[in-house]
């Protein structure tokens, strides 16, 4: 099986055909759906461009997930004000329906599903081998589900486009609701898992496999208006039966020399290199100044990119003595300040820090630095998905609201034992909640957990002020969390072409 790293970008275009002898319009050299979608191999290659769509979710995620939760804010930046207006708006609950990175994952979600469904169409009346079939319409179907999950929350109830778009009809649909679409996630699923396989062998190719499907469809019963706790309870406790395992060392699951391991259920494909298969995520998440060669091994400005994603003093504060993951996960920086300027001068352990006199220092998060780096904005790193100590955890969660809290001990205690943490005697919502939030701090699933858990009102209210608290800068109408704002606009472009669509409340 080819790795997901083969990216081939495939120009296609859909037309409508004349008769063969009046005129031919696509010249005989071009690649076109109607020419292409025939081999085991002309498929694969365009299931491998819609998994690339994954990537555009890291970033988007960076901000509408993290940085929207109570896990991290973002550092003032006086000269960065145009740009940065629309990302800190996002961060601050003042967002709008032409807000570009909310527009963006919109569109990007939609790209993956278009791709997908131009496979499922051809596929079944094409001359492929049945198991290359079925392999590959499984992955497809995953695929599908995941960007529609990935709407869906964000979202609200978002028009389901199933088929390939060949003509105008086709293109302009109204939104279906909040549940039709958990409906056709839980349906994609379910049709998938038959044909995709379980992983057996270390490191994976980076595939969509059954356990991965199983995963989506525990997130889909537990966040679907009418949860089903009993049926993502069965899908997550069949993961614990496959050949998944903790590694032993919290911060080895983020090396890149660990991609893929026995701990991943699913994470996004990066390769470094010269190919455009790079990620860069970290750059963002570091302290802005004019060189950050200290931390990258590389003569590097980060003014124009870093300074996002920075760790709040509440998260900081709020890991318990002894707990691994803080170091493993945040560190900071030390140096001076010049009006906006930050000079680095030394790292230090985030454990036990106490700030200098006449000194400025900024957390940032560690858990992606894997220096010294060959090229600038070039890494190495894949983004973790779903792991499964987030499995563990989730089946927990899941335990607990049964009214099981016994039977979601062990798998608690086991993540908090990695974490060097002693066990638990008691579960609760409280603590899962809380262990949930460090095991998987930084990797974008804060702000839809609160959502779930029914947590994110008080609790990034609260975040607000005290954010008002600690800057001036802070406007304030900003952190007016509602109900209607915990999803994001439809998009104002969107709306504007499809007369079918409507916004969703509060924008």
């Amino acid at each position: 099986m080819k790795n997901i790293l083969t990216i081939l970008i495939i120009g296609a275009a859909v037309l409508s055909s004349c008769k063969e002898e009046f005129l031919d319009l696509a010249p005989p050299t071009n690649l076109s759906s109607a020419t292409y979608f025939k081999t085991e191999a002309q498929f694969d290659q365009a299931l491998v461009g819609a998994y690339e769509t994954l990537r555009g979710m890291v970033a988007a995620g960076a901000y509408m997930d993290e940085m929207r939760s109570d896990n991290t804010f973002f550092t003032y930046y006086a000269a960065d004000r145009g740009p940065a207006n629309w990302v800190e708006d996002i961060i601050m609950f003042r967002d709008n329906p032409q807000t570009t990175v909310t527009n963006g994952r919109y569109r990007n979600n939609y790209t993956g599903i278009a791709r997908v469904n131009a496979i499922v169409d051809r596929i079944g009346a094409a001359g492929v081998p049945e198991p290359a079939k079925n392999r590959i319409l499984g992955e497809a179907l995953f695929l599908r589900a995941f960007y529609y999950f990935d709407l869906v929350q964000h979202y609200g109830g978002v028009p389901l486009h199933l088929k390939d778009v060949v003509s105008v009809d086709d293109a302009f649909l109204a939104r279906s609701s909040v549940q039709q679409v958990y409906d056709q996630i839980v349906t994609d699923l379910n049709a998938a898992m038959p044909k995709l396989a379980e992983a057996t062998v270390f490191p994976q190719s980076g595939r969509a496999t059954k356990g991965a499907a199983k995963m989506l469809l525990a997130y889909a019963y537990m966040s679907k208006p009418e949860k089903e706790y009993a049926k993502a309870e069965a899908e997550l406790l069949d993961i614990t039966k496959m050949k998944y395992q903790l590694l032993t060392d919290y911060a080895s699951v983020f090396n890149p020399t660990n991609k893929n391991s026995s701990e991943s259920i699913f994470e996004i494909q990066f390769q470094e290199g010269n190919t455009g298969q790079q990620s860069d995520f970290i750059y963002t998440f570091l302290p802005k100044t004019t060189n950050a060669s200290l931390l990258v091994g590389l003569p590097v400005s980060t003014l124009s990119r870093g300074g996002w994603n920075v760790p709040t003093e509440e998260l900081v504060k709020s890991y318990e003595t002894g707990d691994k993951r803080l170091p493993a996960s945040i560190s900071v920086i030390q140096g001076t300040q010049t009006g906006d300027n930050f000079t680095y001068e030394v790292e230090k352990n985030v454990v036990g820090y106490t700030p200098q006199a006449g000194k400025t220092y900024r957390y940032f998060i560690k858990k992606f630095l894997n220096p010294p780096y060959q090229r600038e904005f070039n890494t190495n790193d894949n983004w973790p998905v779903f792991r499964y100590a987030g499995a563990m955890l989730l089946l927990a969660e899941c335990l607990v609201q049964q009214g099981k809290a016994a039977s979601a001990l062990p798998y608690i205690n086991a993540v908090r034992a990695r974490a060097g943490l002693p066990a638990l005697t008691t579960a609760t919502a409280e603590n899962v909640a809380n262990e949930t939030r460090h095991e998987l701090a930084f990797e974008n699933h804060r702000y839809t957990d609160l959502i779930r858990t029914g947590k994110a009102i008080p609790v990034l209210t609260a975040k607000g002020n005290e954010m008002k608290r600690l800057y001036t800068f802070v406007p304030a109408n900003a952190f007016e969390v509602t109900e209607s704002r915990l999803v994001y606009p439809i998009p104002f472009r969107e709306l504007q072409l499809n007369n079918q669509l409507e916004q969703n409340l509060g924008y």
